[in-house]
């Protein structure tokens, strides 16, 4: 899998990913009583969603971060909580490799696999590869913050349809020999874990960005109107991200960002 994603903007988005997440889900989670989870964090970053899932769950926990760099793996072991919500310990390890290569005996003995803002940048074939794996060993599959290719801003602008449909063009690309999955990646997976033979639910997870988060606001708006200039180069974007920043820094925007998330496992 190919991609690079800067820890800056990834510390950025924290706060915005822990609110949007759909804990109910933790609680249709079925894990077993006893013993020590291994939780398998696919493309791991700075370990956000371990910071937020592992004091949410109880029992003793293992971590086993998954991630192609290796600064990212170092930063998110040294910052994961050292303790479950019943204050059990929570331990990490690192597993540096191709997220999409996953194979039964990497999954040998892991309760959960989880990953967040991941699905998008796989292909169908490596969606439903996961899903056979994650199904046939019995591991329930948590995944979270997958984008949808739904964007809501106001005060809206004639140009906000353009750039959100060159956005998911953009997202769909072709990346050598991977058409990559984009904002219909949720659909895929819930698609291929259900042909697996998983019970599947998906949850609503947008983010709602108002003058508090302006300068998360600004970021992403950076790199929205950059990807759908980069897709579609005939757009003068130039002035409207512009516009868009200054809104979002006088707290004038408001933008929902579509997302879901995904809870599989077997009955």
């Amino acid at each position: 899998m190919t991609g690079e994603f800067s820890s800056t903007w990834l510390t950025l988005r924290e706060p915005a990913d822990a609110a949007a997440r759909a804990d109910e889900l933790i609680k249709e989670l079925r894990l077993p009583a006893g013993g020590e989870l291994v939780i398998r964090d696919l493309g791991c970053g700075t370990g956000s969603l371990g910071r937020w899932l592992a004091p949410r769950l109880p029992g003793p926990q293992r971590w086993v971060l998954q991630d192609r760099d290796p600064a990212l793996l170092a930063h998110a072991a040294a910052h994961l909580p050292p303790a479950a919500a019943d204050g059990s310990a929570v331990t990490v390890e690192t597993a540096q490799g191709d997220v999409t290569a996953l194979t039964a005996d990497d999954l040998a003995g892991t309760t959960l696999v989880t990953c967040s803002a991941l699905l998008d940048l796989f292909t169908v074939d490596e969606v439903a590869a996961l899903a056979e794996v994650c199904v046939a060993s019995g591991t329930p599959a948590l995944f979270t913050l997958s984008v949808v290719g739904e964007v809501t801003l106001e005060p809206a602008d004639p140009l906000d349809a353009e750039v959100a449909a060159a956005f998911n063009e953009h997202q769909r690309r072709v990346v050598g020999d991977r058409m990559l999955l984009g904002p219909e990646a949720v659909g895929a997976a819930a698609e291929a874990f259900a042909s697996a033979g998983a019970t599947v639910t998906v949850r609503d997870s947008p983010w709602r960005l108002g003058p508090e988060q302006a300068e998360l606001t600004a970021e992403w708006l950076r790199g929205w109107v950059g990807a759908a200039a980069e897709q579609r180069p005939e757009l003068p974007l130039e002035g409207y991200l512009k516009d868009r920043i200054e809104a979002a820094e006088a707290g004038r925007l408001q933008v929902t960002v579509g997302h879901q998330d995904l809870l599989a496992q077997k009955v």
